[in-house]
């Protein structure tokens, strides 16, 4: 019988911002408790498919890894390790990346939304990179991948290569199925037509975990709304407003319905004080914590370590397998 394995991982783009948390972190560390194997990686090979400093990418490295754990990740009950000190994961990549054929990559949005970005100069890796992200799932059998909206495509490749591998080689990989998150998509607090995003120009757009109770009020003060003053929740005619009652549910763990029954009476410049004042609440004690961890860089790289370690016990005796299978050995 196939044990349900959970892999997924986090770029090291440094502190997360409320998104992340919302959308992945919080379900990393319900899923930790639910599952007894449980994978989480720090991408450091696919932070490369965009320009980075070493010594920016080792601080991010760190300061990630400081934030997850602040936000409740164990290392005793999930495997927490850094992607590039398991070098199985490039070397499978390379033989799956021998089964996908380009045009697939191509239409990947991904790939054409970055490529832009980058004057249509973009490069291998960020061509590629989704071809590693099926290598860090299959490296290990993983049967489940928390994903959201924007990495359903990335999934449905690694399932379709897997199948692929199965078909040539014979029944090996499990096909991972999605556990996608319950959490709406949060949005810029500047353009609530887009995702929150780290790489957003606007500073007021994105809210951090790690920022003070005055910059998080600073930031939904400015949150665009619209000229109703009354708090609904209408995403379509109503981003802006829907936006704030979707961050508002989900820091607080009430439903949407049940939001906007408290929120009854309220103008939106009245509501928006009360959203901050959830998020602060909220992350008060996760700020708190990552500065505490960030002074203790050595207990950070021994838990990235340890958790490589364990995670590569895992993954060569799989990657064996792999390497009999092609005719490497």
């Amino acid at each position: 019988m196939v044990v349900d394995r959970i892999f997924s991982g986090i770029q090291p783009t440094g502190t997360p911002h409320l998104g992340n948390y919302l959308g992945a972190i919080q379900n990393w560390v319900n899923l930790q408790e639910e599952c007894s194997s449980v994978l989480y990686s720090i991408m450091d090979m696919h932070s490369l498919t965009m320009p980075k400093e070493p010594a920016v990418l080792r601080q991010s490295i760190l300061d990630t890894t400081a934030a997850i754990l602040a936000c409740g990740i164990d290392p005793k009950k999930c495997f927490l390790f850094r992607q590039s000190l398991v070098p199985e994961h490039a070397e499978l990549a390379w033989i799956l990346g021998c089964l996908t054929n380009v045009p697939r990559l191509l239409r990947l949005p991904q790939w054409k939304m970055k490529c832009a970005s980058q004057n249509n100069e973009g490069t291998v890796g960020l061509l590629t990179y989704p071809v590693l992200q099926a290598a860090d799932i299959l490296l290990y059998k993983s049967t489940h991948v928390p994903v959201g909206e924007d990495q359903v495509l990335h999934l449905e490749l690694a399932q379709d290569i897997a199948h692929h591998f199965n078909k040539k080689y014979g029944e090996f990989f499990p096909v991972p199925k999605a556990i996608l998150s319950t959490t709406k998509k949060i949005k810029s607090l500047r353009d609530p037509t887009v995702k929150m995003s780290k790489s957003d120009p606007q500073k007021l757009a994105t809210v951090n975990i790690a920022d003070s109770p005055d910059e998080i009020v600073l930031k939904f003060r400015k949150a665009v709304t619209d000229f109703t003053s009354e708090v609904t929740y209408d995403p379509a005619s109503r981003p802006g407003v829907s936006n704030l009652v979707s961050i508002h549910a989900a820091v607080t763990g009430l439903s949407i319905k049940e939001v906007l029954h408290q929120s009854a009476g309220l103008d939106t410049a009245q509501y928006k004080m009360v959203v901050a004042e959830s998020v602060i609440q909220k992350f008060a004690p996760i700020r708190n914590e990552i500065r505490k961890l960030q002074e203790d860089k050595s207990h950070l790289i021994k838990v990235l370590e340890d958790g490589a370690k364990k995670a590569k016990e895992l993954a060569a005796p799989i990657y064996q397998e792999i390497r009999q299978m092609v005719g490497f050995q």
